[in-house]
């Protein structure tokens, strides 16, 4: 059974995030440099920033409400660090009001709080910070 991890906040990734921070979280999130591929498309975001539909799927643990729930992500954007088949999975971020499972998702790595969150179906992420 595929689970989110929780721990304690390892780092952060940063870049420039306006789009996704005014389409996910409402608001402007925290960025800096960073040095991972696509840089510009990674950013960084609170965790007390996502919003609750996130925290659900992030906290959940399963059973998911989708058959995808915790599917391989590929990473065939190369978007989110290279690392080999299976080291990410995928998850639904429920979007209100939408008959399909929307363009939102957390996407999680298998270090501890390696999660990511994309509003734009894998066009760019922001790294949850677990710490603020």
């Amino acid at each position: 059974m595929n689970t989110v991890r929780r721990g304690p906040c390892r780092r952060t990734l940063g870049g420039v995030a306006a789009l996704l921070s005014v389409l996910f979280v409402g608001g402007p999130v925290t960025a800096s440099a960073a040095t991972v591929p696509s840089a510009a498309a990674v950013g960084s975001v609170c965790y007390s920033a996502l919003p609750s539909h996130a925290h659900d799927s992030l906290d959940a643990g399963g059973p998911f409400p989708f058959d995808q729930d915790g599917a391989v992500f590929q990473n065939r954007e190369g978007i989110l660090p290279s690392q080999g088949t299976g080291h990410y999975h995928e998850y639904t971020v429920i979007t209100p009001g939408s008959e399909t499972r929307g363009a939102r998702r957390i996407v999680t790595g298998d270090e501890v709080e390696e999660d990511y969150c994309t509003a734009d179906h894998y066009e760019s992420f922001d790294l949850v910070d677990h710490g603020c």
